[in-house]
């Protein structure tokens, strides 16, 4: 695996000070399939995104037996989370499969624990990275054993109050892992509507953080790949599928490998768009510069000897000669030599 596709602590998960990282989500989208997982890995690689992203959960450690699902996660009439989830698990030696497979293919491989069994078998895989999902910005024995880790932390603050969000950094800051944190703006409605979308909350955390801040987008609309790194976003989080269509709980939100591609592609036009935030002509504008800008040039035949004034000069393109800005100096001056009228002003002409 090359370094490029190696994130570091501050590349991958603290947000890339050059770049957007950006986290194609498989998540569960693998329908407990350990094939069509592999897949989601080539699909994530091929899109061009930086890191592809697993979730490690155990159904009936994560669920009560009679926890309903979200009206946006029903399969099936009346079915319960943990009979849900169940069917979407992978285990630890799935995701070591994975994990090797990721790197074989050049890509990050990131996965969020819901238990801290979850995060010790990450851990012990060697994962670069751990993703804390929304509903655990609340989790405090979670929250300290991934700080624990020593590892870099990107947690998602869907649903959460700021008073939350404080108390989770507050919690992560005493444990020493503040400098390892990234924060994603999250909206946890499936798919998000626009004007849900809140991506004004990216700029607060970061003001009121100073961590690096991204966005776990659930958005039906690629549009918002170059919004929100246009609002200050360095690390975005999708959600990747095959199949729209398939039956599951997150597919249908999802993007499919070649939307996925122009998802990563916006994002990354966006960010070359934005520039470094120097007011400079660009070198493209140079010609422009020169012919639609104009020179002082004489209305009427001047002598020498004679002073400039307002009425003598007007502005003609192309520049080259003194530019009109220089206006108000010249007023006044004397011209050392005869010139014609519809002559360019140097000012080796005046004395």
């Amino acid at each position: 695996m090359d370094a490029a596709s190696q994130p570091s602590k501050r590349s991958a998960c603290l947000g890339r000070p050059d770049g957007v990282y950006i986290i194609a989500e498989a998540g569960v989208n693998h329908d407990g399939c350990l094939e069509k997982a592999r897949a989601l890995i080539d699909a994530a690689r091929s899109a061009g995104a930086d890191a592809v992203k697993f979730q490690a959960f155990s159904a009936a450690r994560i669920a009560a037996a009679d926890a309903p699902t979200c009206a946006y996660q029903a399969t099936e009439a009346g079915e319960s989370q943990a009979r849900m989830l169940a069917r979407l698990e992978l285990s630890p030696a799935d995701f070591a499969v994975l994990k090797r497979y990721a790197e074989q293919r050049g890509i990050a491989f990131l996965c969020t624990p819901f238990s801290i069994p979850d995060l010790e078998m990450l851990v012990a895989l060697g994962v670069s990275a751990l993703k804390i999902a929304s509903p655990d910005i609340v989790n405090v024995p979670l929250l300290r054993a991934a700080a624990a880790t020593g590892l870099p932390l990107i947690a998602s603050t869907g649903a959460a109050t700021l008073d939350e969000i404080d108390a989770a950094v507050a919690l992560l800051t005493v444990a020493g892992a503040r400098d390892r944190l990234s924060l994603l703006h999250c909206v946890s409605a499936y798919p998000t509507r626009p004007a849900e979308a809140r991506l004004g909350c990216i700029r607060t955390l970061a003001d009121r953080f100073g961590c690096p801040v991204g966005f776990s987008d659930h958005t039906d609309d690629a549009a918002f790949a170059a919004l929100a790194v246009a609002a200050g976003a360095r690390i975005l989080e999708k959600h990747l599928t095959l199949d729209r269509s398939a039956n599951g709980p997150d597919h249908f939100f999802s993007l499919e490998p070649d939307a996925m591609a122009r998802y990563v592609a916006t994002a990354r036009a966006a960010l070359t768009a934005l520039g470094d935030g120097r007011v400079a002509p660009s070198e493209s504008e140079l010609e422009v510069r020169r012919l639609a800008r104009g020179s002082l040039v004489t209305q009427r035949p001047l002598r020498a000897g004679e002073a400039l004034a307002a009425e003598h000069l007007l502005v003609q393109r192309p520049a080259g000669g003194i530019p009109p800005d220089a206006f108000d100096s010249v007023i006044g001056r004397v011209m050392r030599v005869d010139v014609p009228a519809q002559t360019r002003i140097e000012w080796s002409m005046l004395a």
